[in-house]
C-alpha cells in the first residue's frame, strides 16, 4: 500500500515510525513533513490548510490511504475531500471533528447525553459574561474560546480580574480571532488528569493506553502553559476499575451520542479526563491523537497500526485483538529557548545520527528542517526524546540519558517529566 500522513510535527512522525514498521506498506509520503520524518517518508510541501492541494497529492501518489493527523484539516473537512474521490482515510468527517472544533458544541453534547463534565455557561458578549463571573465568585475558573486556537484558547482565571479580562480579550478585541467570539465559562476541577486516547469505527470503541501529558513550560508546573513539555504511559493514577467507569459512563456514551446525532465518529477520539473527587469528568474532547500523548502510546503499540486503521474505515475494529507492550515509555520535549513566547530558530542539533536518531530511544521531530547534512531546529518544540522501559523508573532513565546527548543552542526541557 501507498500511505500518506498529513501534518509536520512529533505527533506525525510518531505515527510514520510506526507505520514505517508495516510489512503491508509499499511507499510511505508525508505533507508537509519535517526533518526528521524525511527520513522515514517521503515529504512533499503542501500545507495542511490546503485542501485542493493535499487531494491533489493523494491524487498523483495513488495513494490507498491518507491519515490526516492535524484538527485543522479534519476541522475543515478534507476527509470529506478525499473520501469525495474515492481515496480511503483514517480521521473523522468535517460533521464528527466539530467534537474538538467547538467547545459549545462539546459541552451541549455533554449536558444533553448525560456525559460527567464540569458545570459551564456560553456568552456572547462581555456584560452577561461579567455578570455571570460576578453570581458565581469562584476562583480559580476556566474560560474557553469556542474554536480552535492551536492549544491556547484554554484561560485559568485566579480571580475576577484575571477573568474579566479573559473574556473582553476573546470577545471584545477577539484575542483568538473568530474561535473566541463565543466563550465558555465553566467550572475549575481538581483532581489527576488523565489522557485517554481511543481508536472507534463509529460503533466499536477500543481504548489505548492512557497517559499523562505535561502542559507548563517548566519543572514543578511552573511557568506558562504549552502544547506539552512531555508525557508517560501508562498514567499511574489511572486503573482497571477506573476504564470500567469511563467505558459506561463516558467513552461509550460519547460514540453513541455522536451517532443519535447524525454525527458518526471514525477515527482516533481523544478523551481529556479529571479524577475528581466524585469521579472520572470530561475536561476535553480532541478529534486526532494528541501530541507528546501519541509519541508514548504509540511507542507502546505492539500490533500494526495500518491494519487498525483499515479496520477503523471498514467499521470492522471488532474483528482484530490489539495488543501492548509491558512496561512504560516517557518522552521529554527538547524546546527553543523562550518557547512558548518569542523563540528563535535556525539552530544546528548535535548528537543526532544520519536518520535524527540517538541509540536507546526513538527520537520524535516536532519542530526541524534537514539540509546540507544538517538537522536544525525550525519551532518551539524541536524534539520528543522517547523511551521504553519495563518501569516507569526506567523508561524515564534511558530517556534522560538520550537527551544529554543531544544539544542545540538555547534548548531546555523539563528535569521532572513522570515525577509527580
Amino acid at each position: 500500500m501507498k500511505v500518506l500522513v498529513v501534518g509536520s510535527g512529533g505527533r506525525e512522525h510518531a505515527i510514520v515510525m510506526k507505520l514505517s514498521q508495516s510489512p503491508q506498506i509499499e511507499k510511505l509520503f508525508c505533507a508537509p513533513g519535517n526533518g526528521g520524518i524525511s527520513k522515514y517518508a517521503h515529504c512533499f510541501d503542501v500545507k495542511v490548510s490546503d485542501t485542493e492541494g493535499m487531494v491533489a497529492l493523494a491524487k498523483k501518489l495513488e495513494a490507498d490511504m491518507v491519515v490526516v493527523a492535524p484538527e485543522e484539516p479534519l476541522a475543515n473537512g478534507l476527509v470529506d475531500s478525499l473520501n469525495a474521490v474515492g481515496i480511503k482515510t483514517f480521521g473523522p468527517n468535517k460533521a464528527a471533528a466539530i467534537i474538538e472544533g467547538s467547545k459549545v458544541f462539546s459541552k451541549d453534547l455533554m449536558k444533553k447525553y448525560h456525559i460527567p463534565t464540569a458545570k459551564y455557561e456560553v456568552f456572547d458578549n462581555v456584560d452577561d459574561a461579567i455578570a455571570y463571573l460576578q453570581s458565581e465568585n469562584t476562583y480559580p475558573i476556566v474560560i474557553k474560546a469556542d474554536g480552535l486556537a492551536l492549544g491556547k484558547g484554554v484561560i485559568i482565571a485566579q480571580d475576577f480580574k484575571e477573568a474579566k479580562k479573559a473574556v473582553t480579550s476573546m470577545i471584545e478585541e477577539g484575542a483568538f480571532g473568530e474561535s473566541g467570539r463565543n466563550v465558555v465559562i465553566e467550572e475549575f476541577m481538581t483532581g489527576p488528569e488523565v489522557t485517554v486516547l481511543a481508536f472507534t469505527d463509529g460503533k466499536t470503541i477500543v481504548p489505548m493506553m492512557s497517559s499523562m501529558d505535561h502542559k507548563r513550560a517548566y519543572d514543578n508546573d511552573a511557568g506558562p502553559n504549552t502544547g506539552g513539555m512531555g508525557a508517560i504511559a501508562p498514567n499511574p493514577y489511572y486503573n482497571e476499575g477506573l476504564e470500567k467507569e469511563c467505558m459506561k459512563k463516558i467513552f461509550l456514551p460519547t460514540i453513541r451520542a455522536m451517532e443519535a446525532e447524525g454525527r458518526t465518529f471514525k477515527g482516533c477520539l481523544y478523551f481529556g479526563l479529571m479524577l475528581t473527587p466524585s469521579g472520572p469528568r470530561v475536561i476535553e474532547y480532541n478529534c486526532r491523537f494528541g501530541d507528546p500523548e501519541a509519541q508514548v502510546v504509540l511507542s507502546m503499540l505492539e500490533s500494526d497500526l495500518l491494519t487498525i486503521f483499515d479496520a477503523v474505515f471498514n467499521e470492522k475494529l471488532d474483528s482484530i485483538k490489539i495488543k501492548w507492550r509491558v512496561g512504560a515509555s516517557a518522552c521529554i520535549i527538547m524546546a527553543s529557548g523562550g518557547y512558548p513566547k518569542a523563540y528563535e530558530t535556525g539552530k544546528e542539533i548535535i548528537g543526532l545520527d544520519a536518520k535524527g536518531q540517538v541509540s536507546n530511544s526513538f527520537v520524535f521531530h516536532a519542530g526541524t528542517t534537514f539540509s546540507g547534512g544538517k538537522f536544525t531546529t525550525a519551532g518551539g518544540r524541536v524534539l520528543g526524546v522517547t523511551a521504553w522501559g519495563g518501569s516507569l523508573d526506567a523508561a524515564l532513565k534511558t530517556a534522560y540519558s538520550s537527551v544529554k546527548n543531544i544539544k542545540f543552542e538555547d534548548m531546555h526541557y523539563r528535569s521532572d517529566i513522570g515525577r509527580k
